[in-house]
C-alpha cells in the first residue's frame, strides 16, 4: 500500500511541475532620469487635463532618485497638496508602481502597506516611463483621488505619444 502512495506522491508533485507558473508583473526598471524638458511637457499635459476639469492642483515630477524636478500649484488650492504631490511622485518612483497600487491594498485590507516608509496609499502617483523604463514619476494632489489619477494619467501619456 506504501508503495501506491509513493507512485502517487511523486506521479502528483510530477503534474505541478508540468503547468506554467503564473506570470508574476515586475515593476519596470529605472532608466535615465527625466529631463527638465520631458517634465514640463508631462506637467503641461496634467496641467491642460486639471484646467479642463476645472480642477485646482499641485503638480510634482521626481526623478529616478526622487528628486524634485518640476511643481506647479494651481491658484486656490489647498495647501496641503503641495507636499502630499511630492510624496506621490517620491512614491510612486521609490516603489515603481502607481500608489492606487497602495490604496487598493489597503482598501482590500492588507493595512501592512501603511508601515512601509514612504508608500503613499492615496492614488495620484505614476511612474513617468520612456522605453519602458521609468525616468521619473508624476504626483497629483488636489482633486479626489480618482481624478488625481486621471490627470497624472494625462501627463504620463503626453510623453509616450
Amino acid at each position: 500500500m506504501s508503495s501506491f502512495r509513493h507512485l502517487f506522491l511523486v506521479l502528483g508533485m510530477t503534474g505541478l511541475f508540468c503547468f506554467p507558473a503564473p506570470a508574476i508583473s515586475q515593476p519596470a526598471s529605472y532608466g535615465n532620469s527625466i529631463s527638465l524638458e520631458q517634465a514640463r511637457l508631462v506637467a503641461s499635459a496634467a496641467a491642460g487635463e486639471a484646467r479642463r476639469q476645472k480642477l485646482n492642483v499641485a503638480i510634482a515630477i521626481v526623478d529616478t532618485g526622487g528628486h524634485l524636478v518640476y511643481y506647479e500649484k494651481f491658484d486656490d488650492t489647498q495647501t496641503a497638496s503641495a507636499e502630499v504631490a511630492v510624496a506621490k511622485a517620491r512614491s510612486a518612483n521609490n516603489f515603481r508602481r502607481s500608489t492606487k497600487v497602495f490604496e487598493d491594498a489597503v482598501t482590500g485590507g492588507r493595512a501592512a502597506v501603511l508601515g512601509l516608509p514612504g508608500a503613499v496609499p492615496i492614488e495620484g502617483g505614476l511612474p513617468i516611463l520612456l522605453n519602458r523604463r521609468i525616468i521619473g514619476a508624476i504626483g497629483i494632489s488636489g482633486a479626489s483621488s480618482a481624478e488625481d489619477g486621471v490627470i497624472a494619467a494625462a501627463g504620463v501619456d503626453a510623453l509616450e505619444k
